[in-house]
């Protein structure tokens, strides 16, 4: 389809609310993502005419519901072009798959005195998991830098590579900056001392075409709620050559093959990390959203969403006193600025009367506002629904909020 922004909002019902008085802005799509009305009655028609729970079941519905399910993972893994259904693995989110890989792949492969990677611009998710299983094994957590623009710095990266590091966690990109990590050759590094790698791609599924097999991960983690799907549904990938070898995170139900009191068979892959009843209306929700997100297709929106970055970051560059943390190139369409002498916090609330949602805080990313030197940011994270007329009114409402509080 031709990109046309204004018949793209239309699919969205929530855009056309008011948010006091006002039409609503929402630039906080890095937090969670809007829903388009045919993920929604999508949800609505399993509900209403599907509603079963999953395998085993022999009678009509369970069935239906089955093939659904099973149609959305095959759907998922030719979205990010996987090798295998075996190798798609639902959870609920980004960090549940975080949490499966360190206590999963923990358990199986890292010992005391190994070492784990991450960097300085992680998301929470993706380091309170790796210091616990560091504290569990006595491992060691190193920390790759980051330059001072917020790129990643990939010479201290391979400076860390060594024969007891077992596994680099990082992030494709950032949730606060938009910097778009250098993952090909950081992978490339990693596999030279045959080392794993998982990346956080709940940043980037929304913006980029993601090619797991091209980009030779191991472990390749998002949430849907990011790209226009449900809450409470995410994707572990994961190579099979792993997965095979790692024990099973949760017990009961689906990932159960066999049972006796003296012993317990575990089911194939990928339903041997699948415990319990699936949430099959989210599953089935996710992969209508990326039946929506190809009908628009996957070049178009990140084309566009460049176009609304360049624009957005031309015009919050002439605010005097504006400060844009994060200006390493390439970025995808988010935005994290400061105000001098304006607290995030009273900026984003004034911003919030005025019916635009922004993100103030600290983003999850508490070390990286610690290396940036200040306590949080105003976040701007833009979707392919967004308008330059929006910006322009961001602009206009940055410009009161100064006005108000300077």
């Amino acid at each position: 389809m031709s990109f046309d922004v204004n018949i793209i909002r239309e699919d969205f019902p929530i855009l056309k609310q008011k948010i006091r008085k006002k039409d609503l802005i929402y630039f906080d799509n890095g937090a969670t993502s809007q829903k388009p009305k045919m993920v929604i009655d999508r949800m609505n028609d399993y509900y209403n005419t599907e509603n079963s729970n999953v395998h085993r079941g022999v009678h009509y519905l369970s069935q239906i519901a089955t093939d659904a399910m099973e149609a959305a993972r095959d759907k998922i893994k030719d979205f990010i072009n996987a090798g295998s259904i075996k190798e798609i693995i639902f959870t609920k989110g980004t960090t549940e798959a975080i949490n499966l890989v360190a206590s999963s792949f923990g358990r199986a492969f890292i010992d005391k005195g190994d070492e784990i990677i991450i960097s300085e611009m992680e998301h929470h998710a993706n380091i309170v998991p790796w210091q616990m299983l560091c504290q569990e094994k006595d491992v060691k957590l190193k920390v790759v830098r980051i330059n001072d623009d917020g790129s990643l710095n990939i010479e201290h990266f391979k400076s860390l590579l060594n024969k007891n590091t077992k596994l680099a966690a990082i992030t494709h990109i950032s949730n606060v900056m938009g910097v778009i990590n250098p993952v090909e050759e950081i992978i490339e590094a990693a596999h030279n001392f045959d080392i794993p790698v998982l990346l956080d791609g709940a940043q980037a599924v929304p913006h980029v075409e993601v090619d797991v097999q091209k980009l030779n991960c191991d472990f390749y983690v998002f949430s849907g709620h990011k790209m226009y799907a449900p809450t409470g549904i995410g994707v572990l990938y994961g190579k099979e050559k792993w997965l095979t070898k790692m024990p099973p995170y949760q017990t009961g139900g689906e990932m159960i093959k066999d049972v006796s009191f003296e012993e317990t068979t575990f089911n194939e892959l990928p339903f041997k990390f699948e415990a319990g009843t699936p949430m099959v209306a989210e599953i089935i929700g996710l992969a209508s959203a990326i039946d929506y997100m190809y009908s628009i297709g996957i070049n178009n929106i990140s084309k566009y969403e460049h176009e609304l970055l360049d624009y957005a970051t031309e015009q919050l560059l002439g605010i005097d006193g504006l400060k844009i943390i994060g200006t390493a190139s390439p970025k995808a369409a988010v935005i994290s600025f400061v105000l001098e002498g304006i607290h995030h916090y009273d900026a984003g609330s004034i911003l919030d009367q005025l019916g635009i949602a922004v993100r103030t805080g600290n983003h999850c990313a508490q070390p990286l506002m610690k290396r940036m030197g200040i306590n949080g940011t105003i976040r701007a994270s833009l979707a392919f629904y967004n308008t330059k007329e929006e910006i322009d009114i961001l602009v206009k409402s940055i410009d009161r909020v100064k006005s108000m509080l300077l």
